[in-house]
């Protein structure tokens, strides 16, 4: 089917090349022009602006996906609104903020046009592993787009609709901060691995031993002993680790419901402590295993 993608940054991109690959008509949209450009050369189709894209549909029903950060994303949803066709779907596949959403919603109804909030999850790993994908919002618009879903969970992925505008961002967002409790539990544990009684002891092996049938197998533990067999000592990595969001919207959410979260709050709070310097060698590990997965910056940059 015909779709653009507009935010062509480290899972966009993946976004864009999947569907292509798999025959969807990509419409590849950002604001830099090198990642159009990109996107050109393997056979998507180039619109450097928002006006381009919509021609580019040709008259046929606009479907455009955007992955943008949560700080901008209200202003460009406006953006779109203003210049989208009646009965066009419009996507927001970001790590918004749940709350925000119904009334990006209602603006988008107001307009005649339909929003889909769709969390995603799968780094920089979903074209290859495929995405795993939680929807909130209009039933049909959610089945007129699932077979850019499909394609997008092949071939270990997934994708599920849960309803009313803004629930799949909510179903993501508490993914997120129950990894932030995973990743923390994890670097704790090698840590005192590192610094224990036995001194000298391969944290690498230990990691390959716990990815055979443990408990504790998981792709988190994966990719963590990926990383120290690359780097055992985490030289080069300042330690500071960023926060993006959603286990702070996690946090606020359960305390307007008086739910205690010990664990995801813990490991909160050592984020923001990285930041103001508290470093060691769990928080260098934390940074290798959100590098590794999402490709994100080793010293504490989003």
């Amino acid at each position: 089917m015909n779709i653009a993608i507009s935010g062509l940054g480290r899972m966009g991109g993946q976004i864009a090349r999947k569907l292509h690959d798999d025959g969807h008509m990509v419409i590849a949209h950002n604001r830099s022009t090198d990642k159009v450009d990109e996107a050109k050369a393997y056979g998507a189709t180039p619109a450097y602006s928002e006006q381009e894209v919509i021609q580019a549909f040709g008259g046929e029903q606009v479907i455009v996906w955007i992955m943008l950060p949560a700080n901008v994303i209200d202003k460009k949803l406006d953006e779109w609104l203003e210049i989208l066709p009646t009965g066009s779907i419009i996507i927001d596949g970001g790590n918004s903020d749940y709350r925000g959403d119904k009334a990006r919603y209602e603006r988008a109804k107001a307009k005649n046009v339909t929003l889909l909030d769709i969390g995603t999850s799968g780094g920089v790993w979903g074209l290859e592993n495929g995405f795993s994908m939680m929807i909130g919002g209009d039933q049909a618009a959610y089945d007129t787009v699932v077979p850019v879903l499909d394609t997008l969970a092949q071939p270990r992925g997934g994708h599920h609709y849960f309803g009313q505008p803004g629930s799949g961002l909510f179903v993501k967002m508490v993914h997120n901060a129950i990894e932030y409790g995973m990743m923390q539990s994890l670097a704790e544990g090698y840590r005192v691995l590192r610094e224990g009684p036995y001194k000298d002891l391969d944290l690498a092996a230990a990691g390959d031993v716990w990815q055979q049938s443990s408990v504790v197998t998981s792709w988190l533990n994966d990719l963590t002993r990926q990383a120290l067999h690359e780097n055992p000592t985490m030289d080069g990595i300042s330690g500071v680790v960023a926060e993006s969001g959603e286990a702070r919207w996690t946090l606020e959410t359960a305390k307007e419901l008086d739910i205690p979260m010990p664990a995801i709050q813990a490991a909160f709070d050592v984020r923001l402590a990285s930041q103001d310097g508290q470093t060691d060698f769990s928080t260098k590990l934390l940074a290798a295993m959100r590098a590794k997965f999402g490709g994100h910056d080793l010293n504490g940059k989003q």
